[in-house]
Formats: structure tokens, sequence, C-alpha cells
């Protein structure tokens, strides 16, 4: 429960308190797990956990804790955000970006966290130490370098691929698509029968706010876990049975579909504890959610 927790409170600044000046009291943020199940001491727990990560930092005020983002977690919301409300992929410039590295076995706790950040961020392992990617990621590789300050032990190529195989060969052995797709072909199995019966519930105005909130939040949660299995490939990439594309159609129609109600809900418990409350005006609910790990 302590790790669901913890991702369920990413998903919640991403997807809302991001919006409404970053910074949530406590017991407002104990309140809105409620709806999910979690009590107070696994949300406490939860919290000092992401501020000892880096992701949050506290501030006291009239013996209240609050909670905000650090630059940190800001940079990363906002790039997950980018990635997961993008309907259609991007054209390729057909130059590869291929990352090598010899990290030495006494610093193993950073290497096995570098490859973790380079599957979040959509490389594919094409060999052992050798990461590949068509997307333009030079900016966090470039991040990731100076975060774990290890420049002495990296090289970064942008090139062409020109032999003996093809394009697509390259993806294959990269990543594993074939998971992909059937991960992708539940969640539109599982996500189109529910939007269809929540649209009907919802015309009728047989849905609370807080029924919404609580769908549109777990929508978000469980469609943001595509960020690290699903490399963001361009269309001359794909294979022909991607079925991406449909799932990013669906999970847009579902979410707007909650936008408001749910918004609502968080507004209202969020206002009543927070004199700090200041909604972003350039927010629209329908249209910019944000997500982190």
């Amino acid at each position: 429960m302590g790790e669901n927790t913890r991702s369920m409170i990413f998903t919640i600044y991403g997807d809302y308190i991001h919006h409404y000046g970053n910074k949530i009291w406590i017991g407002s943020l104990i309140r809105l797990l409620k709806e999910f199940g979690h009590n107070e001491q696994a949300v406490r727990v939860a919290v000092s956990r992401m501020l000892k990560q880096g992701w949050v930092e506290s501030e006291k005020i009239e013996n209240r804790s609050y909670y905000f983002l650090t630059k940190q977690g800001i940079s990363r919301i906002e790039e997950a955000g980018n990635r997961i409300f993008k309907l259609h992929p991007s054209e390729w410039d057909g130059k590869w970006r291929v990352l090598m590295y010899t990290i030495p076995e006494e610093k193993r706790q950073i290497r096995d966290e570098l490859r973790q950040e380079l599957l979040w961020s959509g490389f594919g392992s094409f060999s052992n130490a050798c990461w590949i990617s068509p997307n333009n990621l030079e900016k966090e590789v470039k991040l990731l370098i100076e975060k774990y300050d290890i420049s002495e032990y990296v090289d970064f190529f942008v090139s062409e691929y020109i032999g003996p195989r093809d394009n697509p060969t390259l993806v294959e052995r990269s990543w594993p698509l074939a998971e992909v797709v059937d991960k992708y072909e539940e969640f539109i199995i599982m996500y189109s029968k529910q939007f269809f019966a929540n649209q009907e519930i919802i015309n009728r105005g047989e849905m609370t706010d807080a029924q919404c909130f609580v769908e549109r939040t777990k929508l978000v949660h469980e469609y943001r876990k595509f960020l690290f299995i699903d490399p963001g490939l361009p269309n001359e990439l794909l294979p022909e049975n991607w079925n991406g594309n449909l799932a990013a159609t669906l999970f847009n129609q579902y979410y707007q579909l909650l936008a408001e109600p749910a918004s609502r809900f968080f507004e209202s418990v969020f206002k009543e504890n927070n004199d700090l409350c200041k909604k972003d005006d350039s927010y629209d609910a329908k249209q910019h959610p944000y997500m982190i790990q």
C-alpha cells in the first residue's frame, strides 16, 4: 500500500495541485487520498519519503504543514504531461541518439538509477551499456549526466544507421513493443466499457463530483504507466498493429468527460483549508493534465 499511496500522491500533484499554486496542506491531501482508501498514516509516510527523495519541500504556516513540488518535481511532471497528452506521434528526423557508458562497479547504484531514467525518457536497450532513441533527447541526456556526475564515464552520439539491417530491426531489438501493444489492448478494452457506461450515468446526473474525481484520477494513474513502457517512437518506426493512438484518443475523450466535475470536487476540498489557494488562470481541466512517476 505504501508505494501505491506515494504513486497516487504524485498523480494528484501532477493532475491537480500543480495548477493550484503548487502547494497543499497535509490535511487536504489526507482528505483526498481517503477517497481511494488510503489512511492518514500511509499518506504521512509517503509524503515523508517524497521529501527525502527531493520531489517535495515542506513549509509550516500557523502550525500547519504545507507541501509543494521542488524544481525537480515540477520539471518531471511537465515532461510527463507533454508526453502523455500527445495524441499523435512526432515526425522523425532520421537520426539516432546513442548513449554508451562504462560506469564502474563501485557506482552500481548510479548505474541502476541511470537505467531507470533512460527507460523513463524512452531510450531502448540496444545492447549492454548501449542505449538508443530516435527522439531528440539531447537536453534530457545532458541533465542526466549533470545529475549523476558521470561525464567521465559516458559518450553520446547523434548518428545515422547505414546497415547492414534496417531501422525497424533496430526497434525490434531495443524495445519489446509486442508487450506494449498487449498492454494498450487491455487498457482499451477496460476503459472503453467504463467510458460508455459512465457517459450515460453522467448525462443522467447520477454521478457525484467525488466519484468523477476518483474515476479521473484512476484513469490518469493507469494511463501514465505507459510512460515507463512506451518509448514514444515516431510514426515511421511504429509497427503496423500499433494501437497506442487509439488508446490516446480514448484517454482524451474519457478524461474530458470527467474533467469538470472532478475539478469541482478537488477545489471544494482544497479551498476549505488552503488560504493560499491560487488557481492558474491558464489551466483548462479538460486539456492540460500533468503526471509524474
